[in-house]
């Protein structure tokens, strides 16, 4: 019996949610699959899943089986590579996703500068504004604001971000610059999209007092890159994080609007509910490629926010 080749099998089963989509990846056929979780299950005498003819999902023992066995394999894969990759260079592939805005203006250029110093790494940027699943996608890690609800993942704070409300010089010259959160409905907006719906409530807060505003948009898209450009372009008023437009601001492309009022998509205001945050997969054994690259968005937006501290102060 091979035990590292049957909890193999066993993940791959937890995480496909069938036998015979398992048995296709690691190119079994659906009857040794089945005879090899019966001979698990006849070994260490407990069932590890629950079968009917439409689904198999796995007991409460077959869970803690797949923890464990998540652990030892990937203990197997960090010793295995630890021992392959001394004294080469960096190789394979790494996969991020990301917001549009954070990929293409921070996200891409950092991936460069790696695969210029390890060019046998392969990378693959995923850009999404909407709700990610890391298994799903298969990335090696997210770039994403806000803490993720998934306790099952890892998550490291890279800075703190707020959204704020902006628009360019020549906007505000043209229209005029809104006063209250009520005036914004005499203005321009620039709504986002997520899932179809565009976020056309934006809440606000002032001391004790919340305020939710409706906003009727002149324009709107599930790309917040472009929700940025149209905003530089003088086409109105944006709710942008501000990490996206730190740079805007600094040249006097965008200017904020309303900077006395927290704004945000949802009611609640808190502190930190907008911060940057990079996630992975909770696992002991990180590729080394990806740990590095963790360690490189580290460094960037810890300068990134060191540097926003230093010119607002």
């Amino acid at each position: 019996m091979d035990k590292l080749a049957d909890m193999n099998l066993f993940v791959r089963i937890v995480n496909t949610g069938g036998l015979a989509a398992a048995g296709r990846e690691l190119g079994l056929s659906p009857a040794s699959v089945t005879a090899r979780v019966n001979a698990m299950e006849k070994h260490y005498k407990t069932r590890l899943f629950n079968r009917t003819t439409r689904s198999v999902t796995v007991t409460e023992v077959g869970q803690t089986f797949y923890e464990t066995s998540i652990r030892i394999l990937a203990d197997v894969a960090e010793a295995e590579e630890t021992m392959d990759s001394a004294g080469k260079e960096l190789a394979g592939p790494l996969r991020v996703t990301a917001t549009s805005d954070l990929g293409q203006q921070y996200i891409s250029p950092l991936l460069q500068k790696l695969v210029k110093k390890h060019r046998a790494i392969v990378p693959h940027l995923h850009l999404t504004d909407g709700i990610v699943n890391l298994s799903e996608l298969n990335v090696d890690i997210a770039v994403r604001y806000g803490e993720p609800p998934d306790s099952t993942l890892i998550a490291r704070r890279l800075a703190s971000s707020r959204r704020i409300l902006c628009a360019s010089p020549a906007y505000l010259r043209k229209n005029g610059t809104p006063k209250q959160p009520q005036d914004l409905s005499q203005h321009d907006c620039l709504a986002m999209v997520r899932v179809v719906e565009p976020l056309t409530t934006w809440h606000f807060q002032k001391d004790e007092t919340a305020m939710a505003v409706a906003i009727n948009p002149t324009r709107s898209t599930n790309d917040g890159a472009l929700i940025r450009r149209w905003a530089v372009d003088g086409l109105g008023i944006a709710l942008k994080s501000s990490i996206d437009i730190a740079e805007d601001i600094n040249a006097r492309r965008l200017v904020r609007v309303l900077p006395k009022y927290p704004v945000g998509f949802q009611p609640g205001l808190s502190d930190g509910q907008n911060d940057l945050f990079v996630v992975y997969p909770s696992r002991r054994y990180v590729p080394e490629r990806v740990r590095l690259f963790i360690d490189m968005l580290e460094r960037h937006f810890a300068k990134l926010e060191s540097d926003s501290h230093r010119k607002n102060q």
